[in-house]
């Protein structure tokens, strides 16, 4: 690969230090790819040779040697459903994140729709959620019969901007989703401020969070419940799969009885004829997912920490690329998940090559990118709620009016982070040897060279 054959660059950057130094001080801007061919030569895009012609670390990862002994027990046990090992699972999970209590259910969408049913979330009322973040989030909402309210992001963390919070409150506003996309945490402690000001339930969609810490604490410990996604492209995969975790009792034994057709909590899985106590449902996951999450979870931290030393690094790499604004944490974060990689696209930087173009040719280089979501205050699945049965019986027409929707949901921010700006890298990326983050940001610059040629060859 070509990382790996970069030893005059990496020999280069070790040893002359002081000389970069001093010609940064008479405003020289040194290119610390410039010895290699690979970027200097014609962008892959174009016909060139790729930066990285290697593979990236396979996702998700299964050593059959460490990981299979409990599978195959599990499976010719044919104790399938729920029993020890889910329950081993939980309280694993919830040793893991740092909190009292940990249900684990079979997504993180459904993981987010009991915590609110639980919560007490439901028809008449507006829960406030991220701009930026994927479907689940607002779809969690609108299957409680609840509205969502999106509030526009933060441009440079991409989290949601808790400045524009209040404005959005209502007397209809029963509960608050901070989402903390991209594996980066949202500001917590300035949401729960706002929450207990205005009495409001916060469920933290840490579907993306796994490890991430405010101050040293666990992101999805901060409000009432958190909610986590094991999903197959998830840094912490089981293919499907999800979590609750709080530390109040009587929520989680409302979950669990939620998730058990609504049985009583303890009820053990098969038990008929015990008395439903609560509406339920069937949210329970087996025992051989189990013993794959138990089996990825010895991985995450060693995963997580190498995911957060090369993003560092690959930050350092890149941020003074004309064109290219990594993302920022919050000054209280102690960790980032990272389960993406995010930075912001200028085109001006780039002799106006369109975002798109750019994504073209950095997967041309062989860097595995993305331009990430689509706005979720405009699409058409909010109308289809709106227009229901059930939405028409809980609200007032004025409510349901989708125009007056739009004009109240405008997030402009996150219209240019989804449309124009965004850029992910995949997390399996974050898994490489440095070498590796020295291909991703020689691309970028062996792109940001050649943008004019690109643009006039291709647009």
């Amino acid at each position: 690969m070509y990382g790996r054959r970069y030893s005059r660059r990496k020999f280069v950057k070790q040893n002359t230090k002081a000389g970069i130094g001093i010609m940064l001080t008479v405003g020289a801007t040194p290119s610390i790819f410039a010895c290699s061919s690979n970027v200097s030569g014609k962008p892959a895009i174009l016909g060139g040779s790729p930066v990285h012609s290697g593979e990236w670390a396979k996702w998700p990862i299964w050593n059959p040697e460490t990981d299979e002994k409990k599978v195959i027990e599990v499976l010719r046990s044919g104790i399938w459903s729920r029993a020890k090992l889910v329950t081993e699972f939980e309280q694993e999970w919830a040793k893991t994140i740092g909190a009292k209590r940990s249900l684990a259910v079979v997504n993180g969408t459904n993981a987010l729709i009991a915590a609110m049913v639980q919560a007490g979330i439901g028809g008449g009322d507006e829960v406030i959620v991220s701009s930026y973040t994927f479907i689940a989030s607002a779809a969690s909402i609108l299957a409680t019969g609840a509205i969502p309210v999106f509030v526009d992001s933060d441009p440079k963390t991409f989290q949601i901007d808790t400045s524009k919070i209040e404005k959005k409150i209502t007397s209809r506003t029963a509960a608050i989703m901070p989402v903390h996309i991209l594996g980066l945490p949202a500001n917590m402690p300035v949401i729960m401020q706002i929450a207990e000001k205005h009495n409001l339930v916060v469920i933290e969609d840490a579907c993306q969070g796994w490890l991430a810490e405010i101050d040293h604490k666990k992101v999805g410990t901060f409000g009432k419940a958190g909610c986590f996604s094991f999903q197959n492209s998830k840094n912490m995969a089981i293919g499907e799969g999800g979590a609750i975790v709080s530390d109040d009792d009587d929520f989680m034994d409302r979950c669990y009885s939620y998730h058990n057709y609504g049985n009583p909590y303890g009820t053990a899985v098969g038990t008929v004829g015990s008395g439903t106590v609560i509406a339920g449902t069937k949210l329970r996951i087996t025992e051989y997912q189990a013993a794959i999450g138990l089996a990825q979870l010895k991985r995450l931290e060693q995963e997580t920490q190498t995911r957060g030393e090369n993003a560092t690094y690959l930050k350092s790499m890149i941020k003074e690329i004309p064109g290219i604004i990594p993302y920022v944490l919050h000054d209280n974060v102690t960790r980032a998940a990272f389960h993406l990689f995010p930075f912001k696209y200028g085109k001006e930087g780039f002799n106006g090559l369109s975002r798109e173009t750019f994504l073209k040719a950095l997967n041309a280089e062989g860097i595995n990118c993305s331009g990430g979501y689509s706005p979720l205050n405009k699409m058409p699945y909010l109308n289809n709620a709106f227009q229901s049965k059930n939405y028409k019986l809980m609200y007032p027409p004025e409510m349901l009016d989708f125009n007056t929707y739009l004009e109240r949901n405008q997030c402009p921010v996150t219209d240019r982070l989804c449309d124009e700006e965004g850029v992910w890298i995949y997390q399996n990326l974050l898994l490489g040897e440095k070498s590796d983050m020295d291909d991703i940001a020689g691309a970028i610059e062996k792109i940001q060279k050649h943008s004019y040629t690109i643009k006039k060859e291709l647009e």
